[in-house]
């Protein structure tokens, strides 16, 4: 055992990947059991990941690995799971899910923000937080960032900021996935209609694939098409958001060459949709890539909840968190509205 633990800390991403790799199956099989199924193997995956931290001797060497794990698999299962997606069926919902992405990451910005500001928030980190609630969690707090310009000795500051805005979106996010899928039961929502209100309403992509995934095939489809609405957002988001911080902000560096992000497995997504709604894989090679996506997601979710930062948030993310959870729930109570009247 301390030959094994003695190697996984000397390679960072194989350790990772072993422990990762062992939640996201040991979560694919408690999924089986009664109870637990209705949890899902994502969500178990995510829980398995942050028990996890019980023991940091075995996390801390490999959370290099790690921060690699959850946002590159992630994207990879995303662009994997595609394959399933039939877009004949889906297109007819396409106009009001990217107006309601469009609403939700326009209000949820704006009411973050404001509630952040009015609870004591600097700016920076508020405006940080309000985006990571809005539009796809700690990748749109990590994309935005650079286009808030700081000066130099605000640098540590901005570093500081960056990471409580991803641990505040990172347990939030975890925190009413939990909810949602509890709640599941009690609002006798149809599949779409859960798969709108998962992601339209939580934050991380890993998040709503685990709250959609909860309510079957047709709830997770809809999960990642509408959580992907937001994400589509997220360029000109960060230009309007950069535009209006250079505006208001004299001291900033007003330097107009920053890079935008692009979510470039957007692109891998949309293009395994398409080969798989128009070329005939056959029904065993769709299967393998989806259990596939499974692994991979579940890998992705075990990784997001080893690197949950609970000290970071008692250190000084209490008022930011505070009003991100006032904001969640507006946002959960107003898409589940909507879901129900238009979807």
């Amino acid at each position: 055992m301390l030959e094994i633990r003695t190697t996984l800390a000397s390679r960072p991403f194989w350790g990772a990947a072993v422990l990762t790799l062992i939640c996201a199956v040991a979560g694919s099989e408690l999924a089986q059991l009664p109870y637990l199924n209705l949890v899902g193997a994502l969500v178990i995956a995510l829980l398995l990941g942050m028990a996890c931290q019980v023991r940091p001797q075995l996390v801390a060497p490999n959370l290099a690995g790690v921060g690699f794990i959850s946002n590159k698999f992630l994207r990879l299962g995303i662009i994997l799971l595609g394959f399933k997606l039939n877009l004949i069926q889906l297109a007819s919902a396409g106009v009001k899910t990217i107006t309601l992405a469009a609403v939700v990451v326009t209000g949820m910005i704006l009411l973050t923000y404001n509630l952040s500001r009015k609870m004591g928030v600097e700016k920076d980190l508020a405006i940080l937080t309000a985006t990571g609630t809005s539009i796809c969690g700690a990748a749109a707090v990590m994309g935005v960032s650079p286009q808030i310009k700081v000066p130099a000795e605000k640098a540590e500051q901005q570093r500081e900021n960056e990471v409580l805005a991803v641990a505040i979106v990172a347990i939030l996010g975890t925190v009413f996935t939990l909810i949602e899928i509890g709640l599941k039961p009690l609002l006798h929502l149809t599949a779409v209609q859960f798969g709108v209100m998962t992601g339209g309403s939580l934050h991380e992509i890993a998040h709503a694939v685990a709250a959609g995934s909860a309510g079957g095939p047709v709830s997770l489809d809809t999960a990642i098409i509408t959580k992907l609405s937001r994400v589509l957002l997220l360029a000109p988001a960060a230009v309007i958001i950069g535009l209006w911080y250079q505006k208001t902000t004299p001291q900033a560096n007003t330097d107009a060459n920053a890079k935008l992000p692009i979510p470039w497995f957007m692109a891998g997504f949309i293009l395994t949709s398409v080969i798989g709604t128009f070329i005939p894989l056959g029904d065993a090679v769709v299967a393998g890539l989806v259990k596939l996506a499974y692994i991979f997601l579940g890998m992705a979710m075990a990784a997001l909840g080893m690197s949950v930062n609970f000290k970071v948030i008692a250190h000084r993310g209490s008022r930011p968190f505070l009003a991100a959870t006032l904001a969640s729930v507006v946002l959960m109570t107003c898409v589940t509205i909507a879901s129900k009247l238009f979807f």
